[in-house]
């Protein structure tokens, strides 16, 4: 199933997707493969199944999840780029909080997703898992072209163009 078929996540978050301030970071790269939109999206996808699958507050993980890089530069390109692990999760409450309300959980996902790098651990056990995914999908999106190519030579393979 796709997020966009899952009603109650989209109930959850759907009018946050479609949000103005959401679509303008469908145009901001993310890790190099990715937009920010879709990996904030991916993150919080995966997030809310996971705390859903636990019992654990989904409503919660899914928004924090959404709203975790909600910030309007490329990190990479700016003079706080060293800092940017410390300042960008603060940038995104400020941001988030200009569209809807946060509760405390909210709040602290967003603020805490950069722990291991930064030196607050989470509140909530809902903060770690969109820690934790945020991880899994950076890497992922990262590791896109690479993916892509082993995909290509299995394909080949399969094909008979290649000969073990």
């Amino acid at each position: 199933m796709t997020y966009e078929n899952d009603n109650e996540y989209m109930d959850y978050v759907g009018h946050l997707i479609e949000h103005p301030k959401m679509q303008k970071m469908e145009s901001i790269v993310q890790h190099h493969h990715s937009t920010r939109l879709e990996h904030s999206i991916n993150v919080s996808y995966t997030s809310y199944k996971i705390a859903k699958k636990f019992g654990w507050d989904a409503e919660a993980t899914a928004r924090g999840g959404l709203l975790h890089d909600m910030f309007y530069y490329d990190w990479r390109e700016t003079k706080f780029n060293k800092s940017h692990a410390w300042i960008h999760p603060r940038i995104a409450v400020r941001n988030a909080k200009k569209i809807t309300r946060l509760n405390k959980k909210e709040e602290d996902i967003i603020l805490k997703h950069m722990w291991g790098l930064t030196i607050a651990p989470p509140r909530y056990k809902e903060s770690y898992i969109v820690t934790l995914v945020d991880k899994y999908w950076a890497v992922k999106e990262a590791m896109t072209p690479f993916r892509q190519s082993i995909k290509k030579r299995r394909l080949r393979v399969q094909d008979g163009i290649i000969k073990s």
